[in-house]
């Protein structure tokens, strides 16, 4: 573990491992069999990047997404780790690029899609790199339980046979059945080392509300955060496109993607998203898993998402820094007929149809949920936690009623019209309503007919969406979606348990923005920080982030270090980096670029290279004699010969 601290700073520029990080990586460094849980922003790439730094031969990560693996290599590739990847978006000379690596021992890290496992010179090539480890990122998708089955993804189980090396996975959403899945088809139901680090992510702000005019719902909320990077997830492709103009319109750079998109424009949205500042991308699900950029600022979902898993893995790719991020879902009764319907009409068995609606049912208790949303969404994970104080029912707590007798009225209604009608109708029986299709049935007649005019028709509607929300009541697609009844609500109708609702007032979509990232002293130094970062990336033709991350440059601001051994001790700023930017930045922050001797430069951010600087920087004779001894110094430090600095 001395190694791979060492490596922790000096490669990647970090000075400590996050929680729950160094458990992970002694257990994959130690060759034991890993599977480990950890929210998305908690740092599961380098919990086998540096094992794979420290383990002897080749470590093969098993990805999903061509755009994730790039990224990853392009980053790995920026800290001075030999990485590459094998992907059907590969030029020749790419592919030529990994074999030469490969064949001349240079190559630690090889990214592969699990589709290539299905090459039949697959197992021999990984044998010719002498791989040593095998690493499945986004590991749920071996469970059809899952919520992005990926059938290639079960040959990997044969993999870790034929190779005979430890297998490490990780992913960031699985609850018991999805976790249990994968203990089987990856470990053979052998138990491995198992770390579940925890689904909280503190620094994003959950928020739900009900559509109330949509479009400017979400448009209400871009127009709050105006400059910052976000995705809008919409349930149709129809609905991208037109959703993209109108935000565009509206004066935000905006780009829609979807699956019906020709591929080619998929990779430059793709590109786009991850090079711009304060692009938004208005998506289908098809866009997000595995993009690894970190700066996200915010999420927002024009529609009901399908599970509580798509919903979590969705938000999860805003705030990946750890710098606050905020979410908005929009929901109404539509959306739940619409999931309920995809769900009875799919060609599922009958045990999955109904695990199904439960993972559906969490995601509507969420959604509906009467206190502190985190609490609700963690406890779906298992886990407790205190009210957040940073979700919306924390900013502002919800209106409540017993609703027994309302919901007992609202049964009664539907079964008295022989569970056959909808929402619309069965309202405008119990407020009175004597509608041309009430008359013509007889409903006029019901004693339930006007026993609810104490509600409005619009405070009926939230009744009956709560209802569905909470699953007491179903739409049925045999019946054309007219509601029926669940065993759930026979208690309620029988007298036998009680409901609390909301009263449901439509909150536009305007929270305050999210606070600046730093303050206004240091907010101009930044803006010049974020520009010589974009100017270097475009230049290298890499996303903003591969030069360096916003944290890393907020930390630059708020530290304003003078010289490359201060500069050297901000987070993110290993050796390589330092190397390629150091001075660039430093001239930014200071005015004139720190010239260094080579020798000198080996020894930046070293406490011998501290003292050497402090003690002799200030006479130019004694400045002069250093700079002419240090280069054989630098290599007497190397082999623990005292050095010069020590000796001044």
């Amino acid at each position: 573990m001395d190694r791979a601290a060492e490596l922790l700073h000096s490669v990647f520029g970090f000075p400590d491992f996050r929680p729950g990080q160094a458990e992970i990586v002694e257990a994959v460094l130690q060759g034991r069999n890993t599977l480990a849980i950890m929210p998305t922003g908690g740092g599961k790439s380098l919990c086998f990047q540096l094992p794979a730094l420290c383990r002897d031969g080749v470590t093969v990560v098993i990805s999903p997404l061509i755009a994730l693996m790039r990224d990853q290599v392009r980053a790995l590739k920026a800290v001075g780790v030999e990485a590459g990847a094998l992907t059907s978006g590969n030029t020749d000379e790419e592919t030529e690029e990994v074999f030469q690596a490969i064949d001349d021992g240079r190559l630690k890290l090889l990214y592969m899609a699990p589709e290539r496992l299905a090459s039949a010179g697959a197992v021999g090539l990984l044998r010719r790199a002498r791989v040593g480890l095998i690493a499945v990122d986004e590991a749920h998708c071996v469970s059809q339980w899952g919520h992005d089955f990926r059938p290639d993804y079960l040959r990997i189980g044969d993999l870790r046979r034929s190779l005979g090396v430890p297998l490490a996975a990780f992913t960031a959403t699985a609850d018991e059945e999805t976790r249990t899945e994968i203990v089987t088809r990856l470990f053979d139901g052998v138990a491995p080392a198992t770390f579940l680090r925890g689904f909280d992510r503190p620094n994003i702000h959950l928020a739900f509300a009900v559509k109330d005019s949509p479009r400017d719902q979400i448009l209400r909320f871009a127009a709050a955060r105006k400059g910052q990077s976000g995705i809008v997830y919409c349930g149709t492709r129809a609905k991208t496109e037109t959703l993209a103009q109108a935000i565009r319109e509206a004066g935000h750079p905006a780009v829609a993607y979807h699956a019906g998109m020709d591929a080619e424009d998929r990779r430059r949205v793709e590109t786009r998203f991850q090079r711009d500042d304060g692009l938004i991308v208005v998506a289908t699900v098809a866009f997000g898993m595995g993009i690894d950029k970190p700066d996200i600022r915010w999420v927002a979902h024009a529609d009901l998402p399908k599970s509580i898993e798509g919903y979590y893995q969705e938000i999860g790719r805003a705030g990946r820094d750890g710098l606050p991020a905020e979410t908005l879902t929009l929901y109404g009764p539509d959306d739940i007929r619409l999931r309920r319907q995809q769900i009875d009409e799919s060609g599922a068995p009958p045990d999955r149809k109904s695990a199904d609606h439960a993972r559906l049912n969490a995601l509507l208790g969420l959604a509906e949920a009467l206190g502190c949303r985190r609490q609700v969404l963690l406890g779906y994970f298992g886990e407790t936690s205190e009210p957040c104080g940073a979700c919306d029912l924390c900013d502002r707590p919800a209106l409540l009623f017993d609703a027994t007798n309302e919901v007992r009225k609202a049964l009664s209604a539907i079964l008295r019209t022989g569970e056959w009608f909808g929402a619309g109708h069965l309202i405008d029986i119990l407020t009175g309503s004597a509608t041309a299709k009430v008359r013509e049935r007889g409903h006029d007649q019901l004693p339930t007919f006007a026993v609810g005019r104490d509600l409005s028709k619009p405070a009926w509607g939230a009744v009956f969406r709560q209802m569905m929300g909470r699953d007491l009541v179903r739409p049925d697609p045999d019946r054309h979606g007219a509601l029926r009844m669940t065993d759930a609500a026979r208690p309620i109708l029988r007298g036998e348990a009680s409901v609390t609702l909301r009263r449901d007032t439509v909150v536009a979509a305007d929270r305050e923005p999210a606070r600046t990232q730093v303050a206004d002293e240091d907010a101009g130094l930044l803006s010049l920080l974020k520009a010589k970062r974009r100017a270097l990336a475009e230049a290298q033709n890499v996303p903003a982030y591969v030069v360096f991350a916003d944290r890393t440059l907020i930390e630059m601001a708020e530290k304003r270090p003078a010289t490359l051994d201060q500069m050297a001790r901000i987070t993110g700023v290993g050796a390589k980096k330092l190397e390629s930017y150091g001075a660039a930045f430093l001239e930014v922050i200071t005015g004139a670029a720190e010239a260094l001797h080579p020798a000198r430069m080996r020894l930046v951010g070293k406490p011998e290279g501290v003292v050497v600087f402090h003690r002799i920087a200030r006479s130019p004779q004694r400045l002069q004699h250093a700079r002419a001894r240090l280069t054989e110094d630098v290599e007497h430090t190397r082999r623990g010969i005292r050095p010069f600095a020590a000796k001044a």
